[in-house]
């Protein structure tokens, strides 16, 4: 029997958004989408602040500077949303 491991490769590719969901695509073709509801501060956000991100932690994670927003693909994965978020 032949067995292939999985590459995976959860870094950040892309980022963008609809009018309900934060999608965030990742190095290995997967793509995630979470309901904004679950991160108030993008919520919130303007779609010129929403668009201004970094890539952080060595590609595993995102970064809004203008409204001090941090997520991580790992986080996304997992469906976490923001603390206090229920």
């Amino acid at each position: 029997m032949n067995i292939s491991a999985r590459v995976t490769d959860e870094r950040v590719l892309d980022v963008r958004f609809d009018d309900a969901s934060v999608i965030v695509d990742l190095m290995d073709g997967r793509t995630i989408a979470a309901p904004l509801a679950w991160y108030p501060r993008l919520l919130a956000a303007t779609a010129e602040e929403r668009s201004h991100w970094e890539r952080a932690g060595a590609g595993y994670g995102i970064h809004w500077p203008d409204i001090d927003e941090d997520l991580s693909t790992e986080g996304l994965l997992r469906g976490a949303p923001a603390p206090g978020v229920h």
